[in-house]
């Protein structure tokens, strides 16, 4: 049988959730096979293993500082973790004092560009940054109807951060008349808004608003009005709108002269998380956290004698956490049976907390949180490593109770706070954009402010009175309703939740309350595993009725 077969090393793609470790795998061809068609059944798995990386195409001009344009765009969407291509529109000569020079590219050229990529390349988004003239959207315009894409980003650049003209006066009406129409979302800083409204004065959050529905009606699906120079405000203040709702997006402004390009690398995060299939809202969410902490991480680089300088785009390479292995990617989903550990519990039936994580995952947990009052730091440190071990295995995220210390000391995928901890907004300044983080919430204001803040999801409660938690207020189930309504992040609902009346939860039909937050109901129990199970049971018998539109309480 030997003779009749022969032994190809073929290289193995790997799924893009794989660690990009190299592997190859065997191929058995037979022998009798032409070359012709050995080549051609080569060629046939390799198709078949193909795995689509997400591209997004900037459409710009060119710094040679570095700092912004397709410079900035490349970098931003290589550490947003997709592929970039480029079409150049510019060549400028510029450094931290200003700009020096602008040569156009031919029109013709441009459209050679955009063909060459756009019709080989598979690309998901475009963005567009420095247009400088009507003649260039005009030649974007006609190719991308040849070659239509999943979304289209627009940065109206016409000024550069340091005040110098990027693009002719005359592009504006390009941007209203034709670009814009076509646009899955605007990015205009206050300069650019004023300017394509004829000049309107922007000084408050409220004139963003007013600006972002009037730039809406020039047709692109979202607005997105950029308060990074409002004067006056103590936070870097964004409006968002979709059509329907504003959205205040707040941060935190970050004292520092090195903010050259970030309209740049806003712009193109949003284009890199669309790529990988974000809603727009959470892209958004996901660019300004990015930006900030960028910023943060770059504010003492010292670079150039201008007035303004660039930042580092790939801080995640060189400054903890970021020279870790990344975190598992949060999905609302993950909170069905979000289990929250208790040491006193643990104690009270002889097993360790790493015992009680692995028994709990075993039982059907989708997330776990460790809450730890008694350990000291450093056994706490040890433990939840170990823990984080263990939940890798499985590909289960573990987040730690309030410790954002212990969190970052054993890589946690994320960490819930409450109300008189540190501010989401905090932490992730301190945990970054890919981690997860969950807040406590019991009224509407406070499930706003989380998701102002930057929170994944809140926990709402205590539906029910519980013993974990002494003086809890509870908020019944018509009050964990009523946050849910309101709230734009996922929900999990905690306190007093077990097998009896995880059902009643569930019940409220509340499409954001993705599932029930356990502490008593498992882990007070001589068999952890056994109740997860049971509880993962009945959660799934409600889940399924209430798909069904039976539900029986």
């Amino acid at each position: 049988m030997a003779s009749s077969s022969s032994l190809i090393l073929q290289p193995l793609v790997l799924p893009s959730t794989t660690p990009r470790i190299a592997f190859s795998r065997l191929v058995f061809l037979p022998r009798s096979l032409s070359p012709r068609l050995r080549a051609v059944s080569l060629s046939t798995i390799a198709m078949a293993e193909r795995t689509k990386l997400p591209h997004v195409l900037t459409v710009a001009g060119s710094d040679s500082g570095g700092g912004a344009g397709i410079q900035a765009d490349i970098k931003a969407c290589g550490a947003m973790g997709v592929y970039c291509s480029s079409v150049i529109t510019a060549v400028t000569a510029q450094n931290t004092v200003g700009v020096q020079g602008v040569h156009p590219v031919p029109e013709a050229f441009i459209e050679e560009q955009l063909n060459s990529v756009l019709s080989d390349m598979e690309v998901d988004v475009v963005k567009t940054g420095m247009l400088p003239s009507p003649g260039v959207i005009k030649v974007l315009c006609d190719s991308l109807k040849r070659f239509p894409v999943k979304a289209l980003v627009v940065d109206p650049v016409m000024v550069s951060t340091s005040g110098d003209t990027l693009s002719a006066p005359s592009t504006l009406s390009g941007y209203r008349d034709d670009l814009f129409g076509m646009a899955d979302i605007v990015t205009p800083n206050l300069k650019e808004a004023s300017a394509l409204l004829g000049g309107m004065q922007l000084q408050t959050v409220s004139d963003m608003s007013l600006a972002a529905k009037s730039i809406h009606k020039f047709g692109p699906k979202n607005v997105l009005v950029k308060g990074g120079d409002l004067s006056g405000s103590s936070d870097a203040v964004d409006v968002f709108f979709d059509g329907e709702t504003c959205y205040e997006l707040h941060g935190s402004r970050v004292q520092t002269r090195n903010t050259h390009g970030t309209g740049c690398t806003l712009a193109s995060c949003i284009a890199a998380e669309l790529s990988k299939g974000s809603p727009m809202l959470e892209a958004v969410k996901a660019a300004k956290a990015f930006v900030e902490n960028a910023l943060h991480y770059s504010k003492s680089i010292e670079l150039g004698s201008g007035p303004q300088g660039p930042f580092d785009h790939l801080f995640r390479l060189k400054s903890p956490p970021y020279n870790v292995a990344p975190g598992l990617k949060f999905q609302p989903d993950d909170l069905f049976l979000y289990a929250v550990t208790d040491s006193g519990m643990n104690s009270k039936w002889g097993r360790s907390m790493t015992d009680a994580v692995e028994a709990v995952i075993k039982g059907g947990a989708t997330i776990v949180q460790l809450r730890e009052k008694q350990m000291e730091t450093r056994e706490f440190i040890e433990t939840a490593t170990a823990c984080m071990e263990i939940c890798r295995l499985h590909k289960i995220p573990l987040l730690i109770n309030d410790r954002v210390d212990v969190a970052l000391a054993c890589n946690a995928d994320g960490v819930h706070v409450g109300q008189s901890d540190m501010q989401a907004r905090t932490v992730r300044a301190l945990l970054g954009p890919g981690k997860i983080i969950g807040v406590s919430c019991k009224t509407i204001a406070q499930a706003e402010q989380a998701w102002m803040d930057g929170a994944d999801y809140i926990g709402c409660g205590g539906v029910f009175p519980t013993s974990t938690k002494k003086d809890n207020t509870t908020i019944g189930l018509e009050g964990l309703k009523e946050v849910c309504l309101a709230s734009k992040l996922p929900v999990v609902a905690i306190g007093g939740i077990g097998i009896g009346n995880a059902n009643l939860v569930l019940g409220t039909g509340v499409k954001n309350l993705k599932g029930v937050a356990v502490v008593s109901a498992l882990f007070d129990r001589e068999s952890v595993e056994g109740e997860t199970k049971e509880l993962r049971s009945v959660l799934e018998r409600m889940l399924s009725s209430v798909s069904e539109g039976t539900v029986v309480l």
